[in-house]
């Protein structure tokens, strides 16, 4: 009796440590693809404070912007390097060709 009791807990022993180690390394969700997504994750997530951020900075400018008459054809002027016709634009460059900002 006391064989086949430790023959019955060797073989689900041994059942689950193959069953862990093929999920564990084989299986489609293993620990490298787990690693991977969560490094993705972390990336994605950066990035998207980064547009948070920036999406905020354009409604702040667009606050400004509208309503002025002014400030609307000094923002396109800065921002876009429009014109008006019979008109020129110079654009003044740093050593890294980088536009210099006032």
């Amino acid at each position: 009796m006391k064989h086949l009791l430790l023959h019955k807990y060797r073989f689900y022993t041994l059942t689950f440590a193959g069953l862990f180690l093929w999920m564990l390394f084989f299986d489609i969700n293993d620990i490298y693809t787990q690693i991977k997504m969560y490094r993705e994750l972390g990336r994605l997530e950066d990035e998207k404070k980064y547009y948070i951020q920036k999406i905020k900075e354009v409604e702040t400018e667009r606050i400004e912007v509208m309503g002025n008459k002014k400030l609307v054809e000094k923002f396109a002027r800065e921002k876009y390097l429009m014109k008006k016709p019979k008109e020129e634009i110079f654009v003044i460059v740093d050593e890294e060709n980088q536009p210099i900002e006032k």
